[in-house]
């Protein structure tokens, strides 16, 4: 199959998937598409096919996903892992960091198999009935002037450019937030008794909530019912962390919904799809990660790099078939793990924390092949 027949074959699952993930889970299809990937980028990315000789992982040997060699996160910081060629970048994503960090890239020469994966999973996972009503949309974070390079500040813009109403807008502007545009969002969704979709940065809500600690007025913030928070992007390269639980009971509290309205998105910048919490859709069952059918998760040993055991604990490793245009099996620095029904089968994930030093030691092999491919030190090609 060539790239493009891919995609479409992608676009069209994607299409039909967007309104029942697990009616559209589809493991043939998954695995022949998947295959059929592999051998692109194997052919077009030559530091990829580098890694992958080394392994002895080749087109020509592997016959099952789970044997596609996954690049480390941080690879992405040493090369431009593209599939195509550089004339061809229309976009480039980079993952946050200061001015003297080494950033990670994710390169695309399309957005309309990143755009279709990334709004399925909202509609899905998030938006759910909402969808086509258009409702107001508030948003902790940067615009994309502000952030052109954050795939964050790009899904935020994408889902208020074709979900939001005309009241939708960002509200961190230079590092600060206006909270008294905010508030004045909540209170004229109150007033309408419509719902409010708010999405931030985690880092962004917990400057948000020792405002209203600071200030003790609580009753102006409470949400109309039906409104939901999404809150995403970690702590990284920040001065203090807020355990995941307590974030989310802290901006339960504050805007007066349930916990399983303030959902959890797990994504990176390495990658085409998202992962939302279950919550909204399965407010019954135990909280996880939803995949996408066009996604899997895989979870293993962090020295042997072989699957562990079904819910136990390992390091995650992603395929995500939207990612064609680069590389579509990625091995996180996270650790997680399965979560299962009452007959063992998995129906999502967890996602527990950083494994230390990960990073650094998966990068540190896959760098050393890849160099050789590329004959220079930091070369790309």
């Amino acid at each position: 199959m060539t790239r493009s027949e891919i995609e479409q074959d992608l676009l069209d699952w994607i299409a039909a998937a967007t309104h029942d993930f697990e009616m559209a889970r589809d493991d043939a299809r998954f695995e022949r598409l998947a295959l059929a990937l592999f051998r692109f980028q194997y052919e077009a990315c030559k530091p990829y096919a580098r890694l992958c000789q080394s392994l002895e992982r080749t087109p020509d040997s592997v016959e099952r996903v789970e044997e596609i060699p996954a690049v480390p996160t941080g690879a992405f910081k040493e090369f431009a892992l593209r599939s195509f060629p550089e004339a061809s970048t229309i976009k480039i994503f980079r993952t946050s960091g200061t001015s003297v960090d080494r950033r990670g890239e994710l390169h695309l020469d399309t957005l309309k198999l990143y755009d279709a994966s990334l709004l399925a999973s909202l509609r899905h996972g998030f938006l759910i009935e909402l969808s086509g009503q258009s409702p107001d949309m508030r948003f902790l974070a940067p615009d994309a002037d502000e952030s052109p390079d954050s795939s964050l500040t790009y899904m935020f813009d994408k889902l208020l450019k074709e979900e939001g109403g005309d009241a939708s807008r960002f509200d961190l502007m230079d590092g600060k937030l206006d909270l008294t545009a905010f508030e004045g969002a909540i209170h004229a969704a109150r007033e309408g008794d419509a719902p409010l979709v708010i999405g931030g940065t985690s880092f962004a809500f917990v400057h948000f909530l020792d405002h209203v600690s600071e200030e003790g007025s609580r009753d102006k913030w409470h949400l109309p019912s039906g409104s939901r928070v999404m809150e995403t992007g970690g702590f990284k390269g920040r001065s203090r962390v807020v355990p995941a639980d307590v974030l989310r009971a802290d901006i339960a509290g504050v805007f007066a919904v349930d916990e399983a309205n303030v959902i959890n998105q797990y994504g990176m910048t390495e990658l085409a799809s998202q992962f939302y919490d279950s919550t909204l859709l399965d407010p019954s069952g135990p909280r996880r990660k939803i995949v996408p059918p066009w996604a899997r998760v895989r979870f293993v040993d962090p020295e042997s790099g072989i699957d562990v055991a079904a819910g136990e604990v390992g390091m995650i490793v992603i395929h995500d078939l939207a990612n064609s245009g680069n590389l579509a099996a990625v091995q996180t620095a996270d650790l997680g793990r399965a979560i299962l029904n009452e007959t063992g089968d998995p129906i999502g994930f967890d996602v527990l924390g950083r494994e230390a030093g990960a990073e650094a030691r998966g990068c540190s092999i896959a760098t050393d092949v890849m160099l050789e491919a590329s004959k220079r030190k930091g070369g790309s090609s």
